[in-house]
């Protein structure tokens, strides 16, 4: 990608003026200044809980400063809404979602957009139109409970686009986004800006920060910490000005090899009744004892089904029992507690709401999966242990909250990510699956969460990993594979794959021959 090239001096669009924010028992944001120009890209970076999120939440109206003041184009402003930031020009894209389930992309769209944008129906062909520019692809009527994390993100990302906007903020866009897709984004942005849109930019990918942004504000624990420009300075560099210290934080792990096996998929094929959805067709996959397995592919194709076959939310009949194995013994048709108390542990790929309750504690939270832990005996559940457990996995992975009770949505996202990592981790599982497990995380938390992950692989446990970021596979996995269309390519040795195969992989090129090489590896 090109160097991202400075923009004159001109009047900020945006002023933020001792910018403060306090919740109980944390000062979010204190007397922060941002500046951003017409036609400037804008990275904002820090680790999470730095403070960054609240104040992208302040500009546009869904929470209100305590002190200081926003002036928009030389006005001072006082941001009531989300409605009042959008009619003066302002969109965000969400990193956790704010979607209805229930409802289609196009009616979920409309009410975004308002009555004067027209009906869902009218807007369905603009809605093809725009998805299909940017490279995003929506079917304007399909119900978004069918669409992967990955399609979801990209409604977000449309729905933005469709409005006449001044200032878009961006909350980690391309996290469910393959490389390819992150670089058609990327035009996308850099041609908004060139027609005079500025760009507020959130993301943890430094490489993406260095190649599109034009200036950086750096947050560490809610106060600006300095400002850069981010394609003069390295990954290394960008990264200590977040944590403070950047050793360690980009490890590359040493590759083993897998002892016995644990996990088996045989011949595992399975119809999704969803018109929209994917089925999976003749997977074979096996996961042995003290290995990591990634399996890579672009959102929507089989990742969500296979999780679900794992983990037990989609159950096969009894004749199909024998696809699905742990350590020999079929487990097709077990619900999830009892495959669990086989010795599985599920990271999801959705956080609010699929892994954590988000009104519920973090001692809640740590009882829904871990209740099998001696955490109830006779029907009752011993308080005492259900803190133990909360505050252990706190203290052990650097989760940055007041206490137990915190409520799961008072979290960063990568604060509650490291809580449901932990959470599984502390069960010592034999097998964990965990999708997108550094989805949306600073360099820091990443750094943390990748070696807990190696740490439970060195102890013996077999892990299987989904992911779209193709840099993390290659760092932590041990094999690789890709899903595409419901299609398990053949597993291979990460030290013996290149990018390129992976990306072919993710197109559905599969390579026969290395099928049989992989299952000797």
């Amino acid at each position: 990608m090109p160097n991202p090239v400075p923009i004159p001096d001109q009047t900020p669009r945006l002023q933020l003026r001792k910018i403060s924010k306090r919740y109980p028992g944390c000062l979010a944001n204190d007397a922060i200044d941002l500046n951003i120009a017409p036609g400037e890209i804008h990275a904002l970076l820090g680790e999470n809980g730095a403070g960054k999120s609240t104040l992208m939440k302040i500009i546009y109206g869904v929470t209100h400063a305590d002190s200081g003041e926003m002036i928009w184009q030389g006005q001072r402003v006082n941001m009531r809404n989300p409605a009042q930031a959008r009619a003066l020009g302002i969109g965000m894209v969400f990193q956790h979602f704010s979607l209805f389930e229930t409802l289609s992309v196009a009616q979920n769209i409309a009410l975004a957009m308002g009555a004067a944008a027209g009906t869902p129906k009218q807007l369905e062909p603009k809605i093809r139109e725009v998805s299909r520019r940017y490279g995003m692809a929506l079917e304007p009527e399909r119900l978004v409970h069918s669409l992967s994390i990955g399609e979801r993100q990209r409604v977000e990302i449309v729905r933005c686009l469709m409005q006449d906007i001044r200032l878009l903020i961006l909350d980690e866009p391309t996290s469910v986004l393959t490389p390819q897709e992150a670089d058609a984004l990327f035009i996308t942005l850099r041609r908004l800006a060139a027609e005079g849109c500025s760009i507020l930019f959130i993301s943890h990918k430094l490489g993406e920060v260095r190649a599109l942004c034009h200036s950086a504000t750096v947050l560490r624990g809610g106060r600006v910490a300095g400002h850069c420009v981010p394609a003069e300075c390295s990954d290394q560099q960008l990264a200590r000005l977040m944590v403070g210290e950047a050793a360690e934080l980009m490890t590359d792990y040493p590759k083993v090899i897998g002892g016995d096996a644990f996990l088996n998929v045989s011949g595992l094929s399975w119809h999704n009744p969803d018109p929209f959805g994917c089925s999976l067709m003749d997977i074979d996959l096996t996961v042995r004892s003290g290995e990591i397995v990634g399996i890579a592919g672009v959102a929507g194709n089989g990742q969500d089904e296979l999780l679900g076959l794992l983990s037990g939310e989609e159950r096969l009949s009894r004749n199909d029992n024998g696809t699905i194995r742990f350590i020999g013994q079929p487990v097709a048709d077990l619900r999830p507690d009892a495959r669990r108390h086989l010795g599985l542990a599920f990271v999801p790929a959705e956080r609010l709401g699929h892994g954590a309750v988000p009104e519920l504690s973090l001692a809640d939270n740590a009882l829904l999966t871990a209740f099998q832990q001696g955490l109830v005996s006779n029907g009752l559940i011993q308080r005492a242990k259900v803190e133990a457990l909360a505050a252990e996995i706190i203290r052990r992975f650097g989760v940055k909250t007041p206490d137990t009770q915190a409520p799961a949505h008072s979290l960063s996202g990568g604060n509650l990510q490291k809580f449901i990592l932990g959470r599984e981790i502390l069960q010592q599982p034999k097998l964990l699956v965990a999708a997108h497990p550094t989805w949306g995380v600073d360099v820091g938390a990443a750094a943390t969460i990748h070696r807990a992950l190696i740490a439970l692989r060195d102890a013996g446990a077999a892990i299987l990993v989904i992911s779209e970021d193709l840099d993390e596979l290659f760092q932590i996995s041990d094999r690789l594979g890709a899903l595409c269309s419901g299609r398990l390519s053949p597993l291979k040795a990460t030290v013996d794959t290149r990018l390129i195969d992976v990306g072919g992989w993710m197109a559905g090129q599969f390579d026969a021959p290395q099928s049989l090489a992989s299952a000797s590896v």
